[in-house]
């Protein structure tokens, strides 16, 4: 794929409405179309890679506010995904079309959130999937899920993920690998995986070698190997491997208590050799990644291993409208995301002949539900899934006058919600929530239900926690969380963003090395934080220990309703220095 190189950059303006192609696609998005001209994509090549991630148990349609920050550092700087707002407009020469505002950024949400409405949802996704199917034929298209599907709802937390085992199956999904479906049960995951009709594949993913040898169940006992490393798509004329890449850092993210027999990593050696293999045994047409990692570690892994054709990509919740080439001793891999939450359904066309990649175009299509009709067997599924629930999902517990999200490097204001419940609830000095990048926005004058809340809370360790801990090892924490956001080296970054805080301030300094970026500590009274003395902290989500507290959803609800109406809030923002012209931060 050398040869075209990146001819994408020349962006050229569609007929109407002045809009945008993105870089390698071959969407048009107009102003006043029919669903056809938004998602009938001009033919192309002779393979359909059809991608979603991140969907987080997102059955139903959302509002989901793009970040305002979401700093690269380094190599990383001002280079997509690390472009925000404006800059993302400018970058992708995007002028005066609110729809692809509206999907991209956080530029104008509140008034684009007002008109264009809810995006995503699985009824529409599926109406938008089955129609790129039948048009490119159904034969040559594949239909991939890279993960972070089954965690993120009420629902998929009481039915423990098979609620959306029964979706990805109508949806069709084709091949899967995983991340947050390793937050259930060992043995609960396994079961799911047995119902889901894809492949679900991870060549980072093995069973200790002490668990094989009392008869652990693995993929493969001489490699310890806990699933298929990969698996052959017979498309068209063309066979495609796919490989998987599930999240890498997996059982320190998240509790190894719950899968104590499994270990993940980046394991870019493995995966080389594995490449080589597939090479030389399958002989394939093109080697594609399905990955977890998240964007910058992806970038990294094309740099050291070659072979790979594309890496479609999730985890870090990046909505990016191309192909990013990755130069590597082999030639280039390309680099993909497809946002998440529902919002985008990738569509990747690839011209195979004589045994490679000639060409390929690209297109992230955002899922807008005012253009699509609901899929009426999707639609009858997730009723019935969310009956036994509706009760509880449609409770409200507050009102709002402002817009409430979680997303961005620092605090959210729903984070600040959290915090300002495990404070003023647990009667405790500072609070600490993780910065997740799941859940969903809620816009004023809309309704905060349960459910809402949910999207924020629902997972498997919601158990909230009250401790003594001195200044010095609040500042450690803060520090420690820093490193895994900022670290120069993408493959010891977690990806995530920085534990939200309720209660305390400071500064941030994230071009600064372990044990440096955090300074100028001051509680709520102003006063420097004590680094000898004890406070009262309140948190969730505890990875290495069940916390002894309530699940953090009561704890918010609780404050949620002594509150009633969220009349303005003040979100606990550090103060970020040392950024100079960045452009991963706007206000919006």
């Amino acid at each position: 794929m050398n040869s075209f190189g990146r001819r994408e950059f020349i962006y050229l303006m569609a007929s109407l409405g002045a809009t945008p192609i993105f870089a390698n696609s071959h969407m048009r998005l107009v102003p006043n179309g029919k669903l056809e001209d938004y998602y009938k994509l001009k033919p192309f090549g002779n393979v359909r890679i059809l991608h979603m991630t991140d969907s987080h148990a997102q059955l139903m349609p959302v509002y989901f506010r793009e970040p305002s920050v979401n700093i690269g550092l380094f190599g990383n700087k001002n280079v997509p995904p690390h472009l925000v707002g404006k800059y993302f407009l400018e970058y992708y020469g995007i002028k005066d079309n609110d729809r692809l505002t509206y999907a991209f950024t956080c530029v104008d949400f509140e008034k684009h959130a007002k008109v264009i409405g809810k995006m995503g949802g699985f009824a529409y996704i599926k109406t938008v999937v089955d129609s790129l199917r039948n048009e490119f034929g159904k034969e040559k298209t594949l239909l991939l899920d890279g993960g972070d599907t089954w965690q993120g709802s009420w629902t998929a937390l009481q039915t423990r993920g098979k609620d959306m085992v029964g979706a990805e199956n109508l949806l069709g999904v084709d091949v899967m690998t995983g991340h947050w479906e390793f937050t259930y049960l060992d043995k609960e995951v396994l079961e799911n995986i047995k119902e889901l009709k894809a492949d679900f594949v991870a060549q980072n993913v093995f069973v200790k070698e002490d668990a094989l040898m009392e008869g652990a169940e693995a993929y493969d006992e001489d490699s310890g190997l806990l699933f298929p490393p990969y698996t052959i798509k017979k498309l068209g004329n063309a066979r495609v491997a796919v490989i998987g890449q599930a999240f890498p850092y997996t059982s320190i993210a998240n509790p190894k208590r719950f899968i104590p027999n499994w270990t993940f990593g980046i394991r870019a050696e493995h995966l080389q050799n594995l490449v080589n293999e597939i090479k030389k045994k399958e002989k394939p047409d093109a080697i594609l990644l399905l990955s977890h990692n998240g964007f910058d570690v992806d970038k990294k892994l094309a740099q050291v291993v070659s072979g790979l054709d594309f890496i479609m990509g999730g985890h870090t919740h990046d909505g990016v409208p191309e192909a990013v080439p990755v130069k590597n001793k082999g030639g280039v891999t390309y680099v993909t995301n497809a946002g998440s939450n529902g919002k985008f359904v990738s569509v990747l066309d690839l011209d195979v002949q004589n045994g490679k990649v000639k060409d390929f175009k690209f297109t992230l299509l955002p899922i807008f539900t005012d253009l699509v009709p609901e899929n009426k067997e999707m639609k009858k599924y997730i009723d019935e899934v969310r009956k036994p629930y509706l009760k509880d999902l449609e409770r409200v517990v507050a009102t709002t006058d402002v817009t409430l999200f979680r997303r961005g490097n620092f605090n959210g204001s729903f984070d600040q919600i959290i915090c300002n419940a495990l404070r003023e609830v647990k009667g405790a000095d500072i609070s600490l929530s993780p910065g997740f990048r799941w859940g969903v926005s809620v816009i004023p004058g809309q309704d905060v239900t349960f459910e809402e809340l949910a999207t924020q809370t629902a997972m498997t360790y919601p158990e909230t926690y009250v401790r003594e801990l001195d200044g010095k090892t609040i500042k450690n924490i803060l520090e420690d969380v820093a490193d895994n956001l900022f670290n120069p080296d993408p493959f010891y970054q977690q990806g995530g963003d920085m534990v939200r805080t309720g209660g305390l301030s400071y500064t941030i300094d994230p071009t600064q090395k372990m044990g440096k970026r955090i300074s100028n500590l001051k509680t709520l009274d102003g006063k420097p934080l004590d680094p000898n003395k004890k406070y009262k902290v309140a948190g969730w989500s505890t990875v290495n220990e069940k916390a002894p507290g309530e699940p953090v959803w009561e704890t918010v609800e609780t404050y949620l309703k002594n509150i009633k109406h969220i009349k303005e809030l003040k979100v606990d923002t550090p103060e970020i220095v040392g950024i100079k012209d960045n452009k991963g931060i706007v206000d919006c």
